[in-house]
């Protein structure tokens, strides 16, 4: 049973672990419909007062090379595209709700650049954490990685990208999370394990990265 719902998790249906209880379908942890959301500019914009409080901020966040930059242009603009190289330090696009504006900030994940990672945490609503599935080697650094940033805050929202579930000897939504000890991560937090991946250029993005950007809605303004 436990595999099945994993599985759905490769499907584009996000997987929740809460409490050792796992969610797979949307109307068990939300309810109601799933949110609007269009495409923003990719620029970041001066906000009044007043528009700052309708502005969500999340940290996006991975290793160098997981795929960060791909994913990110896909939650905002809805189509694919490749990315041709590392980000060095900052990348920032917007997504609008009909309730808010949702502002994603992806820091590089070379070494130098994770140290400033959980200067950033203060003030984000939730945390997205990309892992590069075809890469098992550095599964032990993703897991260190993402564990030492969230452990200050036992309820900050963690969804968890497994990224690269196309390629050949990906490691599976199960695999991803027992290599990752997702559930050291605290009974308190909302964690959702999503398996991704980036198609050809130009393509319209997969059900799995549009269950992501819905999920990250839900998160950020229930």
């Amino acid at each position: 049973m436990l595999e099945q719902i994993y599985r759905t998790g490769l499907l584009g249906v996000a997987v929740a672990l809460v409490g050792g209880v796992l969610y797979a379908a949307w109307g068990r942890w939300f309810g109601g419909e799933r949110p609007v959301v269009k495409a923003g500019s990719g620029e970041r914009r001066v906000n009044g007062p007043e528009d700052e409080e309708n502005v969500k901020h999340i940290l996006v966040v991975g290793l160098d090379g997981a795929g960060k930059t791909s994913v990110l242009h896909s939650l905002s603009t809805c189509t694919m595209r490749r990315s041709d190289g590392p980000t060095k330090m900052f990348n920032s696009v917007s997504v609008k709700t009909e309730d808010a504006e949702i502002e994603f900030l992806e820091i590089g994940g070379s070494e130098s650049v994770r140290r400033c990672w959980s200067s950033h945490l203060p003030g984000a609503k939730a945390v997205v954490y990309v892992v590069d599935s075809a890469d098992p080697k550095r599964m032990p650094l993703a897991k260190q990685e993402l564990h030492q940033l969230v452990q200050g805050d036992s309820t900050l929202p963690v969804v968890v990208l497994a990224n690269k579930q196309d390629l050949k000897g990906a490691c599976t939504i199960l695999e991803v999370h027992e290599k990752l000890s997702l559930d050291q991560l605290g009974d308190e937090r909302k964690l959702f394990l999503i398996g991704t991946h980036v198609a050809e250029n130009g393509c319209q993005i997969p059900a799995s990265i549009q269950d992501a950007k819905e999920l990250i809605a839900h998160l950020v303004i229930s």
